[in-house]
């Protein structure tokens, strides 16, 4: 434990939108001393679009990078502003209902865009790059000790993980709960993904007579065993495609351990796979005409995310297949409440074990439920549900509110339990 007079040196493992996040709120604070480690040459994020719910749009004004996303992010433009997405039959495009929240409707970004703003405003200093970690040490008590494949070593007070659904944290965390070892699982569901630019959209749809109202608002098309979401990015230019397909034919699915997750494929590859979908849907894909294959992976429900002074945070602790839209958020929802415990000068009174552990015992209960009904999610898209299966009035009224409790999360109320249990006075009121 630190003297009130000593700085708490945190060390952040992973540049991804959670860590740099993390790491910028926490840079604020005259009571800590920060470094972030990002094991590429610079920073850079993996992927396309990213679309947020309420709760993530929250977590991001929490952690004081509100006015750096509301520049960059996507909306869907009055009067349907509302709307996260419409649901539709993959075969004809018929209307099967919309998730609404009000005041926030869906809002979504291009991750490297983001990811970008956010390393701007880090102070020089704090991120070193070509670090990937490849072991941690710690005894009890101790400050742990991470070390990094160019050979050198880091020591700090507290350590967190944010270094990915590839974690090499993680194992150390699971060995010194005594758990087994978690790595990554295929899903048996791949995604072919794409972008368009918004306005060659429109005119191939003029041109086969399909409402361009398919374009403005973003659109989540269902099937059996397969589904497919757009929604846009770059303040409404593209418009981000994602066209799953799962395959069912094996209860554990492999993914080839010497094949790349993501891989380009052909536009004939991925008009087969939808071939019996409508007119819509086609001509959607036509617009692709480079697209790329990901094979979808997540993580197996994690029994604790912390171990000592070493906590895991996002895809390194509760990697989620993405239909819910949730994964990114619920990374940010971590940050949020370590930003918020970490930065309170009660912390440099605090156990960092301690500290951690209230963590762990709030988070990890939401982020593991988001985790598992986010599977669900996807059976629900592609028809798999054991009770709802195709039944088109039961299904649209379960998509009208199946995300209410994701998005209307109290993450205030998750810092006051934190703060109860840590036995931590009130905080003054801001002045």
């Amino acid at each position: 434990m630190n003297s009130s007079k000593s700085a708490l040196q945190i060390s952040v493992v992973g540049g991804g939108i959670a860590g740099v996040a993390l790491a910028l709120d926490l840079c604020r604070h005259a009571h800590l001393e920060v470094k972030l480690f990002e094991s590429a040459p610079a920073f850079g994020e993996v992927g396309a679009g990213v679309s947020f719910g309420a709760n993530a749009v929250r977590a991001i004004e929490g952690l004081g990078i509100g006015a750096a996303y509301q520049a960059i992010a996507d909306r869907t433009q009055a009067p349907w502003q509302d709307i996260w997405f419409e649901w539709r039959r993959g075969t004809d495009g018929g209307y099967l209902g919309s998730s609404i929240y009000e005041g926030v409707g869906q809002s979504s970004v291009h991750r490297a865009d983001f990811l970008d703003v956010l390393a701007t405003e880090l102070p020089l200093g704090i991120a070193q790059f070509d670090k990937r970690a490849v072991s941690v040490e710690q005894s009890v008590g101790q400050r742990p000790r991470v070390t990094f494949s160019d050979g050198t070593c880091n020591e700090c007070d507290v350590l967190i993980a944010a270094d990915g659904i590839k974690s090499s944290i993680r194992d150390h965390v699971l060995s010194g709960l005594g758990a087994p070892l978690v790595a990554p699982r295929f899903s048996g569901t791949t995604a072919y993904r794409g972008m368009i630019d918004s306005e060659t959209l429109r005119a191939a749809y003029r041109a086969q007579g399909i409402d361009e109202h398919l374009v403005n608002v973003p659109q989540m098309y269902l099937g059996l065993d397969g589904h497919i979401l757009t929604f846009p990015v770059k303040q409404g230019r593209l418009i981000n495609v994602v066209a799953f397909v799962s395959d069912r034919t094996h209860p554990n699915p492999k993914w080839p351990a010497d094949k790349s997750w993501v891989k380009p494929t052909t536009q004939s590859e991925m008009l087969q796979a939808f071939s019996a979908w409508g007119d819509a849907v086609r001509v959607l894909l036509e617009c692709i005409p480079h697209p790329t294959l990901w094979a979808l992976h997540d993580l197996a429900e994690l029994p604790g995310y912390v171990h000592g002074r070493v906590a895991l945070i996002g895809d390194a602790a509760h990697a989620m297949l993405p239909h819910q839209g949730a994964g990114a958020g619920q990374g940010l929802e971590d940050a949020w409440l370590l930003a918020r415990l970490l930065g309170d000068p009660q912390a440099v009174e605090t156990a960092p074990e301690d500290l951690l552990k209230i963590y762990d015992a709030i988070r990890r209960p939401r982020a593991c439920r988001v985790q598992r009904t986010s599977w669900e999610a996807g059976e629900l898209y592609e028809f798999r549900d054991p009770v709802i299966g195709d039944h088109e009035p039961q299904l649209s009224s379960t998509l009208a509110s199946r995300f209410d409790w994701v998005w209307g999360h109290d993450l205030h109320k998750d810092l006051e339990d934190a703060r109860r249990l840590l036995n931590w006075k009130a905080t003054p009121p801001a002045l």
